[in-house]
């Protein structure tokens, strides 16, 4: 005897015990106890999949139909009608397999069969789990309510929170809005989203991408060895890097760096992204802040794993072969990681958005781009209670400050700050 566990499924196996305590005339409690199960269990399994397989000829079934005076006319107001009732079918063990009066019964019969029982389940179960749970009217619904919130640039807890009736959870609507569900009937897409969603892809998705091989380049730069070398160099300063672009054929692609402690966004502008491009960009940013003030602030450079940066070496040594910084990589899919850096991405998307020919707008060289960073470096910053990433650095940093300002960039006044894409066009 199996013991007693209500949180498994009934297999096919169990199934085909409960058709032999049916045969055999058992009872739904002895069914059960052999199985393992509660007694309820077994009585809507019975009930759910029980199948009628012979349906009786007369009207309705009367146990007065062998003295009928009325010719089996049956109707419930007939003063003979008498409900006919099966304890065997209708009671315990509730079909009809293995009933000794199966040939002379002509009322309804029911009987039991666990393998169509096991298709009814299986089909269940995975239906469920499949596809949306909407029908075309609830659909346009939801679209007429969510998709003029979504052009005003409400996210969907927003949305929610001001529409408890729409009865959904925030994660079933990024599943909807992902899914296009209502890409037909509104035009709603993933764009739509103020900043598209970056969650934690479900099991069955993350399978249709190819998972990344741990090249070499990896081995000790892992964000778990970033850690172990900022807790054993606690006054190591970080300089975090990454590559912002629109267009992965022909660029312009931007080399950016975020110096943490001073809070400076520099840029380099490249006209390719290879790791030859990239590694030249470190080899430029040392030539820009010369050798003492780059191993002063780049102590170690934290960027993410795209094939761009994956001359590591090179990025780490000099010309001469001396080690002048450490390369670390975040996680994959883990931008947050160098979360700082991605928060000044945000901004600079403010002059440079997404979906645009960068060119188009003015960006067409070094000399731009330093305007472009000037003007975000020169934006209050609330963790500075008020100053400018430029300021700081000017008061606290200025060796550094004075090499950027030698290369182009600017302090810009409060009220002249533009984050907006006209500023390239009306330099």
């Amino acid at each position: 005897m199996k013991s007693l566990n209500s949180f498994y499924h009934l297999t096919l196996e169990d199934r085909h015990i409960i058709l032999a305590g049916i045969t055999n005339g058992s009872t739904k409690t002895a069914i059960a106890k052999t199985i393992g199960k509660n007694k309820s269990t077994v009585c809507k399994e019975i009930k759910l999949h029980r199948k009628l397989t012979h349906r009786c000829s007369m009207p309705l079934e009367c146990n007065n139909y062998k003295k009928c005076p009325f010719g089996r006319k049956c109707t419930t107001e007939c003063i003979l009608f008498s409900p006919f009732y099966c304890k065997r079918r209708d009671r315990s063990p509730g079909a009809c397999n293995g009933c000794s009066n199966r040939r002379h019964c002509r009322f309804d019969k029911y009987d039991y069969s666990p393998q169509d029982a096991w298709l009814d389940y299986r089909y269940t179960l995975v239906d469920s789990r499949q596809g949306v749970n909407l029908t075309a009217k609830q659909a346009k619904d939801l679209a007429n309510t969510i998709a003029p919130l979504l052009k005003q640039g409400l996210s969907p807890y927003q949305i929610l929170a001001s529409h408890p009736e729409l009865g959904i959870s925030e994660k079933t609507l990024y599943n909807y809005i992902e899914g296009d569900v209502f890409h037909e009937i509104a035009g709603i897409t993933v764009l739509d989203l103020r900043r598209q969603v970056s969650r934690k892809p479900s099991k069955k998705k993350s399978k249709k991408f190819k998972k990344r091989a741990d090249n070499k380049h990896l081995i000790g730069r892992t964000y778990n060895d970033y850690k172990i070398y900022i807790d054993d160099n606690p006054n190591t300063l970080i300089t975090q890097m990454d590559t912002v672009y629109n267009d992965e054929t022909t660029g312009p692609f931007i080399q950016t760096f975020k110096f943490i402690p001073s809070g400076i966004l520099f840029a380099l502008y490249q006209t390719e992204k290879t790791s030859s491009a990239m590694k030249d960009g470190v080899n430029t940013l040392e030539t820009i802040l010369g050798k003492d003030v780059f191993r002063k602030y780049v102590n170690v450079l934290l960027t993410d794993r795209g094939c761009e940066f994956y001359a590591a070496k090179d990025m780490e040594t000099d010309m001469d072969g001396s080690t002048r910084t450490r390369v670390f990589y975040c996680d994959p899919m883990q931008s947050g990681q160098k979360g700082s850096l991605e928060n000044n991405h945000i901004q600079l998307r403010y002059i440079l958005p997404k979906q645009t020919d960068l060119r188009s707008i003015g960006l067409t060289d070094q000399h731009s781009l330093n305007l472009v960073i000037s003007h975000i470096n020169s934006a209050p910053v609330e963790k500075f209670g008020g100053k400018s990433p430029l300021e700081v650095a000017s008061f606290m940093y200025h060796d550094l400050y004075e090499k950027l300002m030698t290369f182009g960039i600017r302090e810009i006044e409060k009220d002249r700050i533009i984050l907006k894409p006209y500023l390239l066009k009306n330099r």
